[in-house]
């Protein structure tokens, strides 16, 4: 069975070329004009992946972001952004809420496609066309987010979390099983501090995978995608 995308984009000529380009591909694409729109597909569908435009005539594909992300059955999906705004602080408000991928108009359909399937591949989806496949545990069953008090329990035992690593697990759970790129870590964590870099989100993984480990010594939870990220691995 093919992978079901939902795209949200307001211009019809954008959607039929997006979709077209998925569908040659063997994706199933279902297309929505408004954010109205693709809530209420959202409630009344599966999907393995989401193409949200940012600006829409009742909103933006962010808002849709932000309750996918804060939606449980919603919280794992693959989400590229689509947005005529090329600033940093768009990207970087994009990958803060939890898209996985970010690409500004115009853009190839052949480009998006690409990374469509590429986002398909690392959420399980073998070669981008097909189900991934249950996952053996799943966060809830092995950690629990206090977010009030900014703990988290591995197991029913607290980990000794900084702020900083607090902020890096609990994206990582919202996502677990998905690659987070360092851009997506870096803005997770540390926002809008300049002073930050790639090789502070390295420094700050290490350590979190040292106190895992001190609490589980049997396995290790991050995986290193080299050249893509970071992923919180369940299987």
């Amino acid at each position: 069975m093919s992978a079901k995308l939902l795209l949200l984009e307001d211009d019809p000529a954008i959607a039929r070329t997006v979709a077209y380009a998925l569908e040659r591909d063997g994706l199933t694409v279902t297309h929505s004009l408004l954010v109205h729109d693709a809530r209420q597909q959202l409630q009344s569908a599966r999907f393995d992946l989401l193409v949200l435009d940012v600006g829409l005539p009742d909103g933006s594909g962010l808002d849709l972001l932000r309750d996918v992300r804060n939606t449980a059955p919603t919280a794992a999906l693959p989400v590229l952004m689509l947005s005529a705004h090329g600033e940093e602080i768009d990207r970087v408000l994009g990958l803060e809420l939890g898209a996985d991928d970010y690409l500004t108009k115009p853009f190839s359909p052949r480009e998006l496609a690409a990374r469509v399937k590429a986002l398909l591949r690392r959420a399980g989806h073998g070669n981008g066309n097909g189900h991934p496949a249950a996952p053996a545990a799943t966060a809830a069953a092995l950690f629990h987010d206090d977010e009030t008090g900014q703990r988290i329990s591995l197991r029913g035992q607290a980990l000794p979390l900084t702020r900083r690593e607090y902020r890096l697990l609990s994206h990582l759970l919202r996502g677990a099983g998905r690659i987070h790129s360092r851009d997506a870590l870096l803005a997770a964590a540390w926002g809008d501090d300049s002073e930050s870099t790639d090789r502070t989100v390295d420094t700050h993984i290490k350590t979190l995978r040292a106190k895992l480990r001190e609490l589980d010594p049997a396995r290790e939870y991050i995986s290193t995608h080299r050249g893509m990220g970071y992923c919180l691995d369940l299987q």
